[in-house]
């Protein structure tokens, strides 16, 4: 990445915040429901706490290292050999697990929901040309796409909840706490692992775009937990308005609570409009985490520029994504029993194992300064 390609603040807090929202606005409050029922709102609020706990811890390290980026401080903490190999395996499998399961989500949706008689390869091709416009322009011009249309995706966010707030039933959401706190904590984990800890993959590109490296903790917490109480708020419509039940066996409850709009039998059927707000975010989460993965090969394998690598790792993610969900019952064993592991593995141990290392790092040198 270009070291004269800068962000302002503003820019990284709402890039953070859409990367937040992205895939999760249409999957969250199902997976959440299925596990927590009725209470799944308050287990997001407590996977919102934990995650923003380890998105400091993130950002933090990362501001231990000025200008580096994650595969900076991996070489840095790890040795340059093991920390470039480190940085190859989590990026290989960051492409495989993060970009490609997003579009497949987008090519399911279109096809399951608004156009059904559409190829789903034709829908995926077409949204990938788009990322790789977004990937060749770069991260500048990517923040500024981003400041625009985030007034419209607001727009359209407050209107949905707005408009369906006259269908709330609030006996939805009791009895309270019926199960315990029990079914609470899986649930929790499961937020955080979909929303907040995949959130490292914007360090391995962002640091050196930031105008004022020292606030960038401060702006990614801001843009987490906007985005974190956005997701919030929908799962709470969607069990008000939905039911636990429906909203548990609904593959996309947000798009169905959109469907329920009619203000006096006018003003419906408008949920192709609000479709909008899925595909703003779900655009820039794809777009980011491929920045992520070319950014890093790059930085690993030393190339002055990642463009060259955006084509064939285009091609790529479009083959993938065209089989890494064989069929629903794949996808479900892969959110519950891969995917979690995954990133609790390389969103959370990671980032506490180089934490201990830096710190161990500091006293042992400050011992040695003390003599």
């Amino acid at each position: 990445m270009r070291n004269d390609m800068k962000i302002s603040m503003r820019q990284l807090a709402i890039l953070t915040l859409l990367f937040t929202v992205g895939s999760a606005i249409l999957i969250v409050p199902s997976s959440m429901a299925a596990i927590a029922k009725q209470d799944a709102w308050i287990a997001a609020l407590i996977g919102l706490g934990g995650g923003l706990i380890v998105v400091w811890l993130m950002a933090s390290l990362i501001r231990a290292y000025p200008q580096m980026t994650l595969v900076g401080v991996l070489e840095a903490l790890l040795g340059k050999w093991i920390g470039k190999t480190v940085a190859l395996l989590l990026t290989a499998s960051l492409f495989l697990a993060g970009p490609a399961t997003v579009l497949h989500d987008i090519g399911e949706f279109m096809t399951t929901q608004m156009m059904p008689e559409t190829p789903i390869q034709a829908l995926i091709i077409l949204f990938t040309i788009v990322v790789l416009m977004g990937l060749r322009a770069g991260v500048e011009v990517l923040a500024r796409s981003a400041e625009l249309l985030f007034p419209w995706f607001t727009i359209l966010y407050v209107s949905l909840v707005v408009l369906v707030s006259s269908r709330i039933e609030p006996q939805h959401i009791t009895p309270v706490l019926e199960k315990g706190f029990s079914p609470l904590w899986p649930a929790a984990v499961s937020f955080m692992g979909i929303v907040l800890l995949p959130h490292f993959a914007l360090l391995l590109f962002l640091p050196p775009a930031a105008n004022r490296p020292q606030r960038l903790a401060g702006q990614m917490l801001l843009g987490s937990l906007i985005g974190g109480m956005m997701l919030v708020i929908v799962i709470v419509l969607s069990i008000l308005v939905l039911g636990p039940e429906i909203t548990a066996r609904s593959l996309y409850p947000s798009y169905s609570l959109a469907k329920k709009i009619d203000i006096a039998h006018f003003l419906q059927r408008i949920e192709v409009l609000m479709a909008a707000i899925w595909f703003i975010s779900l655009y820039f989460r794809i777009t980011l985490y491929m920045l992520a993965v070319v950014s890093s090969l790059a930085q690993v394998f030393h190339f002055k520029d990642y463009r060259p690598l955006t084509l064939p790792l285009g091609m790529l993610l479009v083959a993938i994504s065209l089989i890494v969900y064989p069929n629903q019952a794949f996808k479900q064993t892969w959110d519950t029993e891969t995917w979690t592991p995954y990133i609790l593995t390389v969103g959370l141990l990671l980032p506490l194992v180089l934490g201990g290392i830096h710190l161990l790092r500091n006293r042992i040198s400050s011992k040695k300064a003390g003599h």
